[in-house]
């Protein structure tokens, strides 16, 4: 087997691939016949190999996004085959696991320490792949493995990332690009925001690059299937599109990418700090309604003969638009640059109607010519910038940026890069933000991106297909309204530490600065913060700002982590304070000259990566084998349980722990259970052993919801949750439509905290390491005091330190009425552990009693056997528990998946029956903790 790895991301100057080449059996090449093309490519068409899913899913808590991509591909040919697994990533991003399973071997990631005398060999792998792959703003995860004939091969990928908000907006880009139609394609993207969601949409799919796709990107609106459910502080956007509205979009697979664009409640304008777990906070600052500082700004536009053509005609339109939208109070001049320096005036002059129109008449005899003298042309705007503000005595009053386009490399005058960019920052005195533009695939974008680095500014690229102009107006607005100026964001440093950068030369409107730190004093509640900055004036704010728990991402979990030197790391907060501290050590790496500082930088940086589990230019990836101790993902269904997330095990780190060890011993189905039960549709069964009392009631919910069945976070610190689906009601029914529970999830916080996700055909276990097991599967895992028994395709059960027991059934159907959905049943078998104050659907009966009052004529003193009341008699029993006295009737009902048929009392109204309404029992996310009931509502009788 032959298993090629590459992989390109978004740091300059930046090491390495996953691994080295590996090889197992024969790879020798063959050589053969000559094939007709007609053969050749009749050939490719029936063997090429299938990708059976594609899914991926993203939580984004607090602006921190984790990713999860999954995808199963099989060999259909009747020789091994060589199978490409591609994936496009952020820039921005940090991959933190890849996991492979070929047949029964999986082959894990782990991240390591990159040794520094590779550096050099990695880099220029890296520098040569970067041209070719990728988009704007992405880079280009590539596997290829050699799989047997008619085996299968899975792909898991993860990543996080840290959104950056512009022009008001935050973005979320998701690249959809399998290849080729797919059976089963999802994407899911979760969205939990505790100020509150303000606005939310989901754009077209945008394709750029690739021809005959993203057909889509001119049309309005969320792509076809896509599915918005959102309230005030959660979102969930699911595209699920079947294989004919794929090819609608694109025949070859290329469908694009998948973006979502929203925004959050700010109240504050000293911005929103949050904190969790008591230790690391960030702080959001993004303030408005303040007057924008007046700009001077020098555009400096490459005019050699490279940019003949269509570049340069873009590059003045897109001018002529952005010099209309200056505003009376700027100052701006232009210079264009070849191997000669043509600048229009000899000073900034102010915004008027003339020099606008003079301004383009200008630009618009701009010829292409020469070469490129990079140096020269910086060091000419910076000189101007430089004369107006000290002539001028306005530099604590305006912001002085220069905007520098180029499409090639230094040729003319000062040709070294170092040089180049030392004189600049020499020049400059970071009192010029430099602000950079590369178009083409020939442009140094690495000097490009050092420049704005070491001089306060951003870099984009323009691809040569892609608009050069509408790229660079997008870069301008992000750049257009400069607010704020010299940043400086201070709290007391007795009571925090380790906080990451505080000094930013300049804030622009609908942009934001993300601060975050730890908390010496863990029990404060509220946290001075103190900006200083300059609009016009000097400005000063400070106040007390409240610091809570994050109810939100408190309790739903990111993406789990493997604990370090016994301590948790599922907090998305210290994810989110690793991610911008390793991020501002590797600028600070790359702008750094002196060896001695850049090694203690490099150390430093590559420890805390190590620790969160980054890839980055200083961390490696290598894949550990071991082989899978159970049969092949095999079930009734065929290939579904090999396709898709369910898979034996996904650990998201690369942990130590190996698959072999999670199947410890084979699961004996028969379990004794209790009556207290949720399911079917759903029917709920209370059983109540001290009165030898079993009531039963309904709850029609709608699809979507999210119940409470069991609520003790506070004390036992056991939460359950179920979600409903829905589905059509049989012919003839009462009834409009049916729901069932699709999932079942579980939230344990003590001793330590652990996330369970049930679903018909998989359990995801996220406590410390992330186990993905297949419910097709008999096995057993345990850890921490929470132990998991799966029953293949029968049902779930979860103990928890062994004072409380839950069990799931699942209910398969092979061939499912079109009123049928596979579906769980949940059932309590042990409650012990759980409190007094417990509460919920199911969880307010547990540890209460509950009698009959009143009976119907005719029916025996001993309920547990009691017979039937004539036809003519009205029954008028009345139920009295925790102080509710609710009419019931008596009734038959079968449980334990229809083989065990119990009598109850049944509450036609179960609202009478229930503490609070209904919308109390509605959950805002799959792992909500929350409760509107306290201590005083439960009513004893």
């Amino acid at each position: 087997m032959l298993l090629l790895l590459a992989l390109c991301w978004g740091l300059p100057l930046c090491a390495g691939s996953l691994g080295e080449a590996r090889s197992w059996g024969d790879t020798s090449e063959q050589v053969g016949l000559r094939v007709p093309r007609q053969l050749r490519l009749l050939q490719r068409l029936k063997t090429k190999p299938l990708m059976t899913e594609f899914s991926v899913k993203s939580t984004i808590i607090s602006r921190y996004a984790f990713t999860a991509v999954s995808c199963r591909m099989l060999n259909r040919a009747s020789e091994d085959q060589e199978i490409e697994f591609l994936m496009q990533i952020p820039a921005a991003a940090f991959i933190t696991n890849f996991t492979m399973l070929i047949g029964d071997t999986v082959y894990q990631g782990e991240i390591t320490e990159r040794e520094k005398k590779n550096g050099d060999k990695v880099k220029e792998e890296r520098n040569k792949t970067t041209e070719d792959n990728g988009e704007k703003g992405t880079e280009t995860f590539r596997a290829s493995v050699v799989i047997p004939s008619k085996d299968k091969a899975v792909f898991l990928l993860s990543y996080e990332e840290l959104l950056q908000r512009r022009l008001g907006k935050y973005e979320h880009i998701i690249s959809v690009r399998p290849q080729q139609l797919v059976g089963r394609l999802t994407v899911e993207v979760n969205i939990l925001e505790s100020s509150g969601i303000t606005t939310l949409e989901v754009l077209p799919l945008h394709n750029s690059r690739q021809k005959g796709s993203g057909r889509a990107e001119d049309d309005a609106g969320p792509p076809p299937s896509t599915v918005i459910n959102q309230n005030e502080t959660f979102a969930k956007v699911i595209f699920k599109p079947s294989v004919v509205q794929q090819a609608r979009i694109a025949q070859n697979g290329v469908l694009g990418d998948f973006i979502i664009r929203y925004d959050v409640n700010r109240e504050q304008s000293i911005g929103d700090i949050q904190q969790v777990l008591n230790e690391y906070f960030v702080h959001y600052f993004a303030p408005k309604d303040l007057p924008p500082l007046p700009k001077n700004v020098v555009f400096v536009l490459d005019s050699s003969a490279s940019m003949v053509g269509t570049k340069l005609r873009q590059t003045k339109d897109a001018l002529f638009t952005i010099l209309h939208d200056l505003r009376p109070q700027d100052h701006f001049n232009i210079i264009g640059f070849s191997n000669r320096i043509k600048v229009w005036k000899d000073h900034l002059v102010s915004v008027t109607p003339n020099n606008i129109r003079d301004g383009k008449v200008y630009i618009h005899h701009m010829s292409p010519t020469g070469g490129t003298d990079i140096n020269g042309a910086l060091q000419r705007g910076i000189r101007l910038l430089n004369n107006y503000v000290a002539n001028n005595d306005i530099g604590d009053r305006s912001v002085s940026l220069i905007i520098f386009l180029t499409d090639g490399k230094p040729t003319v005058g000062e040709t070294h890069t170092l040089k180049i960019l030392n004189n600049t920052k020499e020049a400059a005195r970071g009192q010029i933000c430099i602000f950079t533009i590369g178009i083409g695939n020939d442009v140094d974008f690495k000097l490009l991106e050092k420049l704005s680095l070491e001089n306060c500014g951003l870099t984009r690229r323009v691809h040569e297909e892609e608009d050069a102009g509408s790229q660079l107006i997008g870069f301008y607005d992000e750049i257009r309204t400069p607010l704020l100026s010299d940043i400086h964001i201070d709290y007391p440093p007795s009571i925090v530490e380790q906080v990451t950068r505080t000094l930013f030369p300049n804030y622009f409107n609908g942009s934001e600065i993300i601060i975050a730190g730890k908390l010496v004093d863990k029990k404060i509640d509220r946290l001075h913060v103190e900006v200083r900055a300059s609009n016009s004036k000097f400005v000063i704010l400070k106040t007390d700002v409240p610091v809570g728990p994050q109810k939100v991402g408190n309790d739903v979990i990111g993406s789990a982590r493997p604990k370090g030197d016994g301590e948790e790391d599922s907090n998305h907060l210290k994810r989110l304070w690793s991610y911008l501290t390793v991020k501002e050590l590797l600028n600070s790496w790359l702008q750094n000259d002196d060896e001695q500082e850049k090694e203690r930088l490099r150390q430093k940086a590559q420890a805390l990566a190590m620790d969160s589990r980054f890839l980055t230019p200083f961390t490696s990836m290598k894949l550990k084998k071991s082989t899978l101790q159970t049969r092949k993902l095999e079930d009734s269904h065929g290939m579904s349980a090999a396709t898709g997330p369910e898979t034996v095990m996904q650990s998201l780190q690369g942990s130590n722990l190996q698959p072999g060890s999670i199947l410890k011993k084979p699961y004996n189905p028969r379990i004794k259970v209790s009556r207290t039960s949720a399911d079917g549709d759903p029917h709920f069964v209370v059983d109540f052993p001290l009165s030898k009392l079993t009531v039963c009631f309904n709850i029609d919910g709608q699809p979507g919801d999210i119940l409470r069945l069991v609520s003790d976070h506070a004390d036992s610190g056991v939460t359950v949750n179920g979600a409903l689906i829905g589905a059509p009601a049989p012919p003839n029914g009462h009834k409009k439509q049916r729901t069932y529970f699709r999932t079942i999830t579980i939230l344990v916080n003590k001793p330590e905290r652990s996330y369970l996700e049930i679903t018909p055909h998989r359990v995801i276990l996220d406590g410390g390491d992330r186990l993905v097991l297949p419910c097709n599967q008999s096995m057993v895992v345990g850890s921490r005091g929470l132990e998991v028994s799966v029953s293949a395709n029968a049902n779930v059960t979860v103990t928890i330190q062994g004072t409380i027991a839950f069990v799931i059934l699942i209910h398969l159907y092979k061939k499912p009425a079109p009123y049928q959905r596979d579906h769980l049943g949940f059932y309590i078998s042990s409650s012990k552990g759980l409190s007094g104050n417990c509460h919920g659907l199911l969880g307010q009966f547990l540890n209460q009693d509950a009698r009959l009052t009143e009976e119907p004529a005719g029916l025996s003193k001993n309920t547990t056997s009691p017979s039937f009341p004539k036809a003519d008699e009205k029954s008028e029993t009345v139920l009295k528990v925790k102080g509710h006295q609710v009419p019931v009737v008596w009734k038959q009902r079968k449980i334990y998946n229809g083989e065990e048929q119990i009598d109850c009392w049944f509450a036609r109204n179960a609202a009478q029956l229930l503490d609070g309404e209904y919308k109390d029992y509605l959950a805002a996310h799959p792992f909500d903790s929350e409760t509107t009931f306290g201590l005083g509502l439960s009513r004893g009788l």
